[in-house]
């Protein structure tokens, strides 16, 4: 069994590509999913966030304000780093235990769906092969704009604040475009599928550094 991360940028598309994946019968996890789930109250994640970052960081039902963390660390690498050290093994531990239920269930693979997959780098040494949703950028803002109802400079902002997609694309193993017609990049995801499935035959276990995380 093995890892596949996959990717994208904000518009790109690729919560739309994550479904075809799931319809396919594909096993996928959202680590996103997960990084809310381990900062829970009750989990050591919480606590420890609290404890670094006081109680202004959270709602009155107790849980994380995801806006009000976001905005304390989005200019500030040491204590983005500093999240990062609270709340990446525990992603790990999830990770692996979603993971393993799949390997139980006998799938061959698990798709992960990890926005920060190259900007961060902490999970691509799990991965065995990496696919980016990309599209052009022009397509990338007006998708952007037209979603979230912004003005060019807010949606221009946002894009900037991320990795440029063509430079993901340039580190990935394979490459969805969705810069067309939806029906268009539909078309690719069986073939994604397949392609990996061959150049991977012989991965049979997970990585050792996700056995000993």
């Amino acid at each position: 069994m093995f890892l596949v991360g996959l990717t994208g940028g904000i518009a790109s598309g690729k919560s739309s590509v994550i479904q075809v994946f799931q319809q396919l019968g594909c096993a996928v996890i959202d680590v996103d999913v997960i990084a809310r789930h381990v900062v829970q109250p009750g989990y050591p994640a919480h606590r420890r966030i609290v404890e670094a970052f006081g109680t202004e960081v959270l709602l009155e039902n107790g849980d994380i304000n995801r806006k009000v963390l976001g905005d304390l660390i989005f200019n500030q690498p040491d204590r983005r780093h500093l999240l990062n050290t609270i709340t990446h093994p525990e992603i790990r531990k999830e990770m692996m235990k979603e993971t393993f239920k799949y390997f139980l269930r006998g799938y061959r693979y698990v798709i992960l769906d990890i926005p920060l997959l190259f900007e961060t780098k902490k999970l691509l040494k799990y991965m065995k092969h990496t696919v980016v949703v990309y599209c052009d950028r022009d397509t990338q803002l007006a998708r952007l704009m037209k979603r979230n109802n912004l003005n060019r400079e807010d949606a221009e902002a946002r894009i900037k604040a991320q990795l440029p997609l063509k430079d993901k694309a340039r580190m990935a193993d394979h490459v969805l475009d969705n810069s067309g017609e939806w029906s268009i990049t539909k078309r690719q995801v069986p073939c994604i599928c397949g392609t990996v499935l061959d150049r991977v035959a012989s991965a049979d276990v997970l990585p050792p550094q996700l056995l000993s995380a």
